[in-house]
């Protein structure tokens, strides 16, 4: 992969919040001058609405993903330029219409392949946005001067597009990226790299089998926990105060996920991402062992290369943090303000954030939050001392495995020499998404997960390879 460059705002200061200031301003004073207009549909939709949509999706973009995607801050300057070629096609004189239909595709163009970063500075952008804003105040608007004030308003609105586009360029600052990094694109999410290379019938999955109930696959296992028994008691006498089958678990799904990198992929917006490095697991807890107890649900993140020592402390502390906390967590005052909501105000409000998340449009925070978003959601039946369950998966959000794991259990086997033996089981039951992997992938998954159980020292030391997912 070649050298690229990334654009960026490494802080919203104070020519990002000018760039803000006058795109607001731009679009109040778009409002304002509708407001005075008996426009037709065509014209209200193309001169008002259009812009409108532009000034609010640049400022909205500014404030969520300036720091990691600004590339998507293109999408409001193509709005723009299709607000302006519309508007050009009104002018009397064709050499001024075509001169500026070939800037407006030039600001589209260049803008694009510069915040992409296929263009190594983002200087060119300075003459591009500067110069037509000093030709408009310079010369065109000169012809204007004694115009009422109220007629004035869209060129006042022009204009504070062009030093909104000015000063982000001013604003915006490059970051090299290394040979090998990846960098995000159209299409990626703020919590996953969209998959672009996998064979046809995982691109057209999705799309028959839309919703993840449907596409749900139960798998019952067994894991014998000899070694594992043995291997929790060393720890616990290392000081790991409480280690147990849990960490041992989650332990060897991570070191998994490095080896086998497709398990940690998921579908979104009918497209198949994956989270890279970045391994979500969630779990509901309680924070008193009472059938009274509210539910709370904890998500911890964790990498491929976590031992099971970091995996077992980052667990715990999050843990420690929930339950030792006086006040809710951020989950809790989610649901809280969710529960706010009347019903049917509420159902409209979640259809809204189904869709906002179809598009990838959720905010990261709110994910970071969601139970329903993640790698991995684990429930132990063993703590209730019941078996486990099958689990079905949610449609809302994109967590692809659902596990279950109940209490061990003895059962007297009988070995080759005819002698009898008693041994430990914990069943296992995953719930899987099958569109991610095929099925030989989920069984490789599997019998490498089996191999890290019956052999646990294996977690005490990095992988000595973490394999990156396709392009």
């Amino acid at each position: 992969m070649k050298k690229k460059c990334v654009y960026w705002l490494p802080k919203l200061g104070v020519l990002a919040a000018l760039s803000m200031i006058f795109m607001a301003a731009s679009a109040v004073l778009r409002i304002v001058w509708a407001a005075g207009e008996a426009l037709s549909s065509a014209v209200f939709w193309l001169q008002v609405v259009l812009p409108l949509a532009a000034n609010v999706s640049f400022i909205v973009i500014l404030l969520r993903d300036s720091r990691d995607r600004l590339y998507r801050s293109a999408i409001p300057v193509w709005l723009g330029c299709v607000f302006f070629a519309v508007k050009a096609l009104g002018f009397p004189s064709r050499l001024h219409t075509v001169l500026c239909l070939c800037l407006y595709a030039l600001v589209a163009a260049l803008y694009t392949a510069t915040v992409t970063g296929r263009v190594p500075t983002q200087k060119l952008l300075w003459p591009l946005f500067g110069l037509p804003m000093l030709y408009h105040i310079f010369v065109e608007d000169t012809q204007k001067v004694g115009w009422p004030l109220h007629d004035w308003l869209p060129e006042l609105s022009v204009l504070c597009c062009m030093a909104a586009l000015l000063c982000l360029s001013l604003a915006m600052k490059k970051r090299p990226v290394e040979e090998g990094a990846y960098v995000k694109r159209f299409g990626d999410r703020n919590d996953g790299r969209r998959l672009r290379s996998l064979s046809p019938i995982f691109a057209v999955s999705p799309y028959i089998m839309k919703t993840r109930n449907t596409s749900q696959n139960f798998i019952e296992d067994h894991i014998e926990v000899t070694e594992m028994e043995r291997y929790i008691v060393e720890k616990r006498k290392a000081g790991l105060k409480n280690f147990g089958v849990l960490h041992v678990l989650l332990a060897a799904y991570v070191r998994t996920c490095a080896r086998y990198p497709g398990l940690n992929r998921f579908i979104a917006g009918q497209h198949i991402f994956t989270r890279d490095r970045e391994i979500e697991i969630n779990m509901t807890i309680k924070k008193e062992m009472s059938t009274d107890s509210p539910d709370t649900v904890i998500k911890v993140t964790f990498d491929p290369a976590d031992t099971a020592d970091i995996v077992y402390g980052r667990f715990n502390d999050k843990v420690r943090e929930v339950k030792d906390a006086p006040l809710d967590t951020g989950f809790d005052k989610l649901a809280g303000a969710f529960n706010l909501i009347p019903g049917l105000l509420l159902k409209f409000f979640v259809f809204l954030l189904q869709g906002m998340d179809y598009f990838g449009l959720l905010p990261r925070f709110l994910t970071k939050l969601s139970p329903f978003h993640g790698s991995l959601y684990i429930t132990s039946m063993a703590s209730l001392g019941i078996p486990p369950i099958y689990h079905h998966l949610y449609d809302f959000g994109n967590v692809p495995v659902f596990v279950s794991f109940g209490k061990k259990r003895r059962v007297f086997e009988t070995k080759r020499d005819g002698s009898v033996v008693l041994r430990k089981y914990i069943d296992c039951n995953f719930v899987t998404d099958e569109r991610i992997v095929d099925g030989f992938y989920f069984a490789s998954c599997l019998r490498y997960l089996h191999n890290l159980l019956s052999d646990p020292w294996q977690l005490d030391t990095p992988p000595e390879e973490i394999i990156r997912d396709e392009t």
